[in-house]
């Protein structure tokens, strides 16, 4: 087989995307509080951003309310602010060292745009694997003028058109169900 193709490492790098996906829609809310509700925070802390994850821990200690303990005094505001301006709707309120941040009822504007924010995601796996494809396909054009067989390289070329439409279709599934998840009342 050619130096540069692997099929087996595109489909690999295809079902990162996929994971990447769910990881970042497990952080859209869907009415219930959850830790990993502010994963995708970042904190301007010490010089660099970092994961909220990173300076401080999240907890649920009720059913419509985030908890978020900050270790170092210092980066309350600057948690705080990292939730507000996170584009997911929280107004955490600071009390010391612990962050409040109270969960609003989901009102059907609301629901409409989390299911934007979750196409969007989506949007941006479909692109990945289209890049991985487009690597794919490049390393067999390269393969082909090494030596590849044209026939050899047509195979391999229908075989990354496949694994690619199962990683977009696994995608729509995904975000199908997301938006169903959201838009439940």
């Amino acid at each position: 087989m050619a130096s540069g193709y692997d099929l087996a490492d595109l489909k690999t790098r295809m079902q990162k995307s996929i994971t990447s996906l769910k990881d970042e829609l497990a952080g859209l809310r869907t009415g219930r509080a959850s830790a990993s509700l502010l994963e995708p925070v970042t904190v301007e802390a010490y010089g660099t951003r970092m994961p909220l994850n990173q300076v401080a821990t999240v907890t649920v200690p009720e059913p419509r309310m985030l908890s978020v303990q900050v270790w170092d005094r210092q980066m309350a505001n600057a948690v705080e602010k990292a939730i507000r301006d996170s584009g997911l709707g929280l107004n955490p309120m600071g009390e010391g060292q612990v962050i409040r941040v109270p969960l609003p009822e989901l009102n059907e504007q609301r629901r409409k745009e989390l299911s934007k924010v979750a196409y969007n995601y989506a949007e941006a796996a479909r692109v990945a694997v289209r890049h991985i494809r487009r690597d794919g396909m490049d390393a067999l054009k390269k393969a082909e003028k090494d030596g590849m067989s044209e026939d050899d390289s047509r195979v391999q070329a229908d075989l990354v058109q496949k694994a690619t439409d199962a990683a977009v279709a696994e995608i729509d599934q995904v975000v199908a169900a997301k938006e169903a998840e959201i838009m439940q009342v």
